[in-house]
């Protein structure tokens, strides 16, 4: 059922530099690896301390929810990139899978914090060393529950949607200085995070979870999950010349999803 990419695209990225956000599991190390094959060099965070040291790649513990911590991580990617090219934000949390009567302000606050706030205090300390590197990249994480509703997620779809115009935003400020910024979208990415959001909507809807897998696989023209792999080389595309005079985009990598259940 999975489809997709096995391997890093082909593209010459040497001595660019990256920061990556959550860069230890998951997207965020297949994209860390991928940059890395492609010959840039990467700093990482991440809130899993044996994930950051097997994956090899340099950077620190730092909670996406943590504002000094947040802060703490992009000093430490631009003392050791002595600048920055790149800036990937990846880092998100699934929220809950509740009706919204039954959702706590606490998720709610954690899910915005994470999987939006915490984009917006990276690329503001990200984007002076963008302009002082002469333009750059910047490639926030969205989902494909930031173009379609997404019944008992409403924490993560708000969440989603706000980082598809924050980027579209952030695009037309920083294009004159020669940044440009998209967001990736991801749709059924084969893992660990899907398969629990799966277990949890198949509960709520009374169903088996191969069930509920098949209802929202059907639901894409090209029947499959997408791979990880996937995600990273539209990143790399993105940070590629050939991504040059691409911005302000909301780039679906889903196999053309319809709707979310």
């Amino acid at each position: 059922m999975v489809t997709g990419a096995a391997t890093p695209l082909p593209v010459d990225l040497t001595g660019l530099r990256v920061a990556i956000t959550a860069g230890a599991n998951g997207i965020g190390r297949v994209m860390a690896d991928s940059f890395a094959a492609c010959g840039a060099g990467v700093f990482i965070s991440d809130i899993d301390t044996a994930a950051l040291k097997e994956s090899g790649h340099p950077g620190m513990l730092a909670d996406a929810g943590d504002l000094g911590a947040i802060e703490s991580f992009m000093d430490a990617a631009l003392a050791h990139h002595g600048g920055l090219d790149v800036l990937v934000n990846n880092a998100g949390i699934a929220g809950p899978t509740k009706r919204v009567e039954d959702i706590t302000p606490e998720e709610l606050d954690a899910t915005l914090r994470i999987d939006l706030s915490a984009m917006f205090h990276t690329a503001r300390r990200a984007v002076p060393a963008l302009r002082q590197s002469g333009g750059g990249s910047i490639i926030n994480l969205s989902s494909a529950a930031g173009r379609f509703g997404f019944p008992l997620r409403s924490p993560y779809a708000a969440a989603k949607w706000g980082v598809v115009g924050f980027t579209k935003t952030l695009a037309i400020e920083l294009g004159p200085d020669g940044i440009r910024v998209n967001a990736i979208l991801p749709g059924l990415v084969d893992g660990p995070r899907i398969r629990a959001v799966i277990r949890a909507k198949a509960q709520a809807a009374g169903v088996s979870d191969n069930e509920q897998t098949e209802r929202m696989v059907a639901n894409t023209s090209l029947r499959c999950f997408v791979t990880q792999q996937d995600i990273a080389n539209m990143a790399l595309y993105l940070c590629s010349p050939f991504g040059a005079t691409i911005s302000g985009q909301a780039l679906a990598v889903d196999g053309d999803m319809q709707v979310l259940i």
